[in-house]
């Protein structure tokens, strides 16, 4: 015997992910969201997020999560991994255009601590990390493992300071040729 098909299913499918695609609209637009607000736009009862979230903080979770996927996404879309100091630099532009085009969701993905006991974001966060490193050694095999630190802080310090507007942003090819060139500067000095 099925089970009977509850109003949210029938209309949703995937009641999580319908949540997290509303929560994600909500947030990109800009509204405040809490998780009656999410019901609401999702047309689903006030209590049926609580089946998948126990909280807002667990939603935005779920959205950071979705976050360093479509970050990782991106930057494997640029080359695969990198064979040379000008496609690193390309791995950071993508970085950077993806904070621009996303920065609601970039700030939240970065703005709080990852919850150690949320499984999936920190394996989430840590494949994107893994992704960066990899990027790194795969041109400078033999460099220090700060390196990876040190590029992925690069590319993450130029995205928030054109995201908080300490660098201009709104010349697109501007912004490509100073991540660029930040790149190209950092491994022409290197040894």
């Amino acid at each position: 015997m099925q089970p009977a098909t509850t109003r949210e299913s029938y209309h949703h499918g995937n009641l999580r992910a319908t949540l997290i695609d509303t929560a994600m609209e909500m947030l990109e637009d800009g509204e405040a969201f809490s998780l009656r607000a999410v019901a609401r736009r999702a047309g689903v009862s006030q209590t049926a997020p609580y089946r998948h979230f126990a909280d807002r903080e667990a939603l935005e979770s779920a959205l950071a999560v979705q976050g360093f996927r479509d970050l990782k996404q991106s930057l494997i879309e640029v080359h695969g991994l990198p064979t040379t100091p000008d496609q690193v630099a390309d791995l950071a532009v993508a970085y950077v255009d993806f904070a621009l085009r996303r920065p609601a969701l970039f700030k939240l993905m970065f703005g709080n601590a990852c919850d150690p006991t949320d499984a999936e974001r920190v394996r989430a966060s840590d494949e994107l990390h893994e992704l960066v490193a990899a990027a790194l050694t795969s041109v400078v095999p033999d460099a220090d493992p700060a390196l990876a630190t040190a590029g992925w802080g690069l590319a993450h310090g130029l995205a928030f300071l054109h995201l908080d507007g300490k660098l201009a942003a709104d010349d697109i090819a501007q912004v490509h040729d100073r991540v660029r060139s930040a790149f190209s500067a950092v491994f022409a000095n290197r040894t």
